[in-house]
């Protein structure tokens, strides 16, 4: 595909991530489509004019309101593994597979899948995208599967993947996260954030870049101290500020966004 031959992005996921993503782009001028698990949100969507269609993944099959869903340029696959289930390190990667096989069939162009820095695990140094991975979550490992489906599926420059920090913004408070907790651990830590509109500004720059085949860390510039940051937003978004142990040797990472800042040249908005 040309640098401006996308004209059509379906965004698999209408969530906290997903719905003002998929506004900002039909705002710019490309014909969206969403999708969603829930039937309470399809009328929400509709009056947005973002074309929801009901998708749902149960034991490796898609099932669909529309196929016109995948009627598309542009799959950006949306949708985080659950931390919830046991199983998660089978169902994920079940549902990923699934989906990326549908796309296939009906000659979907591209996926942008949206992935997260916990693959790096916590290594007490800095990660950029060529560090090893050393997963320490279930829900890590599941991701590194669903990676693998995604560029197995679609190699090369018909897929792009960005892991995304720990993210925050809009409806997500990150005062409420450790708000009136005691004795939290790891304060020392840094911490890897990434506001909701820096999220949405380079899954932007890529898509009109045409930055095909590509892994980036997306990531904000600085790394504030947790105990220091969340004390700080608990107050400012009036919550009970929790209160840390004063551990010296926290399990840490500091992740690298230097790739995506020279590649991109995408310049993060917000600071913490």
């Amino acid at each position: 595909m040309g640098l401006n031959s996308i004209k059509r992005i379906s965004v698999l996921g209408a969530g906290w991530l997903g719905w003002p993503l998929a506004k900002h782009l039909q705002n710019l001028g490309y014909e969206v489509k969403t999708s969603t698990t829930t039937a309470e949100k399809m009328d929400l969507l509709r009056a947005e004019g973002l074309n929801p269609t009901l998708l749902q993944v149960d034991q490796g099959e898609v099932k669909l309101s529309d196929l016109a869903f995948f009627d598309t340029d542009l799959i950006i696959l949306n949708i985080p593994p659950s931390r919830r289930r046991p199983d998660v390190e089978v169902w994920y990667p079940t549902q990923i597979r699934a989906i990326v096989d549908l796309a296939q069939q009906h000659e979907v162009a591209k996926i942008l899948f949206i992935g997260s820095t916990s693959v790096y695990g916590d290594v007490n140094a800095e990660v950029t995208e060529d560090s090893e991975l050393y997963p320490d979550t279930a829900s890590a490992k599941a991701l590194i599967q669903a990676e693998k489906i995604i560029k197995g599926g679609f190699p090369n420059e018909k897929s792009s993947i960005l892991r995304m920090s720990g993210l925050v913004g809009g409806e997500r408070k990150a005062g409420r996260f450790f708000a009136g907790k005691s004795n939290v651990t790891e304060g020392n830590a840094p911490v890897n954030l990434v506001y909701q509109e820096d999220c949405i500004g380079v899954i932007e720059a890529l898509i009109q870049q045409a930055a095909w085949g590509k892994l980036y860390n997306v990531c904000a510039d600085d790394h504030p101290r947790k105990a220091d940051f969340y004390t700080a937003r608990a107050i400012l978004e009036g919550f009970e500020p929790p209160s840390f142990l004063p551990d010296d040797a926290p399990r840490y990472k500091v992740v690298s966004n230097e790739k995506v800042r020279r590649e991109l040249g995408y310049v993060f908005k917000r600071k913490f």
